[in-house]
């Protein structure tokens, strides 16, 4: 367990026959797997499927977000025979910013809703409750939705009381774009408004407003957080890594990262051809990962 890294990532464990017998993810590898061997608690029934794990494989990802999607992509791939749920229980939805006159504001919206041509989608993102939470943030730190044209009555007090006007909407939309592409500067402002928010309602003992203000921080962090194995508009990559003797490969295909193996390979000539044809994007994340494989297939061997 000592090889894993305490970040976010997905696991799967392999039988003697090397099946592979259940794909998970985790916010921090080395105490999620560690887990099936202490208190299994409410997952009483893997019991015996631990005493059929002979290896652990694991690729660590940049964000929780990721290791979702990761884990998503690769159980609809194939279902391994403990998982119960192909691609996970949280459902795919994007954010629409909508910057017109009229409508100013974000949404929440699902694939096949129907987008006017002046609208941006960003996304997609796993889990309507944590976007959702962060759309509430962001509307909370960068009120774009009362920069409308046609507010009325309680809306158009709300522009009052928080400042806001028409002649600000193109900044805030910019502001609220930055943030949902992630720009670390953005992302940082916004964190920083909440996190104000959230200490000024404790002092306050507005307890239920600091735990809303929380659980937006966390939905921020959430869609802000890098991600990419599941992009909007993506194409195809073979993407290998090679560490001492392991070959690693992610195979993306229309932008989602769908196959993940390991193989031996005795020299990192062998195997040039497939090194070479990653893209450079994909080049630390491959190697870090390579890294991880050769460090666990050590590990799993000093301990036979």
């Amino acid at each position: 367990m000592a090889a894993l890294p305490r970040e976010p990532g997905v696991y799967r464990f392999r039988d003697a026959r090397d099946r592979v017998l259940y794909i998970g993810r985790a916010a921090d590898l080395r105490g999620r797997v560690a887990s099936y061997w202490s208190d299994l608690r409410d997952r009483r029934h893997l019991r015996p499927m631990v005493r059929r794990i002979v290896r652990i494989e694991a690729v660590v990802c940049a964000s929780r977000h990721e290791a979702a999607w990761l884990e998503r992509n690769l159980l609809e791939t194939r279902l391994a025979p403990w998982n119960r749920t192909p691609g996970g229980q949280e459902t795919p939805v994007r954010i629409a910013l909508d910057p017109r006159p009229a409508s100013p504001g974000l949404r929440v919206i699902h694939d096949h809703d129907p987008v006017p041509e002046a609208v941006r989608v960003f996304g997609p993102y796993l889990g309507g409750e944590q976007v959702r939470r962060a759309v509430a943030g962001l509307h909370r730190a960068l009120p774009l939705a009362w920069t409308g044209e046609r507010l009325e009555g309680t809306a158009r007090a709300m522009a009052a009381d928080r400042g806001v006007a028409a002649g600000d909407r193109e900044a805030l939309a910019a502001a609220v774009t930055a943030v949902l592409e992630r720009d670390p500067d953005a992302v940082a402002r916004v964190r920083a408004e909440l996190v104000a928010g959230r200490d000024r309602a404790t002092a306050a003992a507005a307890f239920e407003l600091a735990g809303r203000i929380d659980a937006e921080l966390g939905g921020l962090e959430w869609v802000t957080g890098a991600q990419r194995v599941t992009a909007l508009d993506g194409g195809d990559a073979d993407v290998c890594a090679w560490a001492d003797g392991v070959l690693v490969t992610f195979t993306v295909r229309h932008g989602r990262l769908v196959v993940w193996s390991q193989r031996p390979a005795a020299t990192a000539a062998g195997v040039a051809a497939e090194l070479a044809a990653t893209p450079p994007a994909w080049r630390e994340f491959a190697a870090r990962n390579a890294d991880l494989a050769a460090a666990l297939l050590a590990a799993a061997a000093g301990a036979r």
